[in-house]
């Protein structure tokens, strides 16, 4: 449980990462079902293969997440010896930040893809695994973090569920977790547009029914296509 018996805040601690301008429209007339499902397998097409069907390329550069990183630091208050988990970890690159930042830090990563992992940067893959969100291979209450950025959205809805309250279990301090949603129809329409992976996308409000519903207990924030 964390903060006694409230939902945490609405709040962006992804602000300081780079913001690149998105070809939503160019996007939006080209992808087709089949991109989706083969975006969906979370292999190299996903990572490393044409933007159509994921990223284009998913490489490793600091200045992607050094900021964003201190920023979780910072406003988390983490000791130097805590422990982080993220929940859909791809290659490792946020936490590969985390302990450059804070070598001390205890850090794990589980992602449903076994390419990333295996592609993982090479001195995070001894703390990255495979795994499933909604069965986090972790004791209750092991990390003063667990941080999930644009992931539990690529479940059905009840598996959203089943994984933010698991990830509620294994917290004993904090969480934050990110989700596509919208908060208005242009910008609905331009997730649709833009959308690859994600199964459950709502409203914002929405999203707070369900978290309040699930007992989610976190911090959070949105993808907003723009």
């Amino acid at each position: 449980m964390i903060r006694g018996e409230s939902m945490g805040k609405e709040i962006n601690l992804l602000d300081l990462y780079p913001k690149s301008k998105r070809p939503i429209d160019e996007r939006g007339r080209l992808i087709t079902e089949e991109h989706r499902q083969v975006a969906r397998r979370f292999g190299r097409e996903y990572f490393d293969g044409d933007r159509l069907t994921g990223y284009g390329g998913y490489s490793y550069h600091p200045r992607f997440w050094q900021a964003t990183v201190r920023r979780f630091r910072d406003h988390y208050r983490l000791p130097e010896d805590a422990r982080v988990l993220d929940v859909g970890c791809a290659k490792g690159f946020m936490l590969h930040e985390f302990l450059q930042l804070m070598p001390r830090l205890n850090v794990a990563g589980i992602d449903v893809s076994s390419y990333a992992i295996e592609n993982a940067v090479e001195s995070m893959r001894p703390f990255l695994k495979v795994g499933d969100a909604r069965e986090l291979p972790f004791e209750t209450g092991s990390f003063d973090l667990v941080v999930s950025i644009n992931t539990v959205h690529n479940l059905p809805i009840e598996d959203c569920r089943t994984s933010l309250r698991e990830i509620q279990r294994v917290t004993r301090g904090s969480a934050f977790v990110t989700m596509d949603a919208w908060r208005n129809e242009d910008e609905r329409q331009r997730l649709l547009k833009w959308n690859l992976t994600a199964l459950t996308y709502m409203h914002v409000d929405d999203w707070k029914e369900l978290f309040r519903g699930v007992g989610y207990q976190g911090d959070y924030y949105w993808f907003i296509a723009e």
